[in-house]
């Protein structure tokens, strides 16, 4: 038996949220917020987090800084009990990476400074321990700069060694969705895109066009769709940081048990939806109380 259910390589970063800010952002000025928060960020971590909280063993590898915030990042996925002994802490100049997020009331600035998520590199990985899983996925893509162009041979290894995987490319900050993507598709079981980001890699303004075009790629494409989307329960949306990778970390916490795809998509939905009743991406699922009442009530 495989020691873990899903195995992560990806970012670890944390998100400081800045609620209430003016809708325009006028240069030379002081603008308040009127809330914060610092709380595990990164599409790789909030997933890992979450996926070990619903109950999955999760193996998680990453690098960071030897800094405050990679401590803090660490703490926040050891209290969930991912495991996190291959992850590589490097000290040096290029610290933990962090994103701030300027949450507006129907939209929000995401502002990124990638630190040691640029620099993660294959030398980082560990592929015994990666391959020692019932599933592999990788997420955002378009961040992993060093890593890039071997992301290909990571996940035909994954593959040869009888994993499923899974991608979840997140934004490209460059907009130009190239980068060997179209490489890598053809080792990827499970495609985890937005509307967005499933054009995008498409090359189409037409969802419809880009999931036809994509499904010819990869066997299952799940486009996630925010409100429009369907959800296990209506729930108040409070904060949508991270509801993406939590509707991640629910569908394959059922894909990696066998349930069919109906089951992979409740799952992930409601996971989604318990993310959004608290802010930030980790926040719902760490409080157990209401973690519990939300999935099970």
């Amino acid at each position: 038996m495989p020691r873990f259910d899903v195995t992560i390589a990806g970012e670890l970063n944390l998100d400081l949220i800045l609620y209430g800010l003016p809708e325009q952002l006028s240069p030379e000025r002081e603008l308040l917020a009127n809330r914060m928060m610092l709380t595990l960020g990164s599409s790789s971590a909030i997933l890992a987090h979450n996926l070990s909280t619903l109950g999955s063993r999760v193996g998680f590898q990453s690098r960071i800084g030897d800094d405050p915030l990679g401590e803090i990042a660490l703490d926040r996925l050891r209290q969930q009990e991912v495991d996190i002994s291959r992850v590589h802490r490097i000290a040096g100049p290029t610290t933990t990476g962090l994103t701030v997020i300027l949450h507006h009331d129907a939209w929000r600035n995401i502002l990124t400074y990638s630190g040691t998520i640029a620099e993660l590199s294959w030398e980082d990985l560990d592929l015994s321990y990666l391959s020692d899983s019932r599933h592999f996925h990788l997420s955002s893509y378009y961040l992993l700069t060093k890593l890039q162009p071997r992301i290909p041979e990571l996940f035909q290894r994954m593959k040869s060694r009888g994993l499923t995987t899974s991608l979840d490319t997140n934004d490209d900050p460059d907009d130009r969705w190239e980068a060997g993507l179209k490489e890598v598709l053809p080792y990827v079981d499970i495609l985890l895109p937005n509307q967005r980001e499933a054009c995008k890699i498409a090359g189409t303004g037409n969802l419809e066009v880009a999931i036809e075009k994509l499904s010819q790629l990869v066997p299952l494409v799940v486009v996630k769709l925010g409100r429009d989307g369907a959800l296990a329960r209506q729930v108040e949306v409070v904060d949508t940081v991270g509801a993406g990778d939590s509707f991640d970390a629910g569908f394959l916490h059922q894909y990696v048990r066998g349930a069919d795809l109906a089951a992979c998509l409740a799952s992930g939905n409601l996971a989604g939806a318990l993310s959004t009743t608290r802010p930030g991406g980790t926040e719902a699922f760490r409080d157990t109380g209401h973690r519990n009442q939300f999935l099970f009530s």
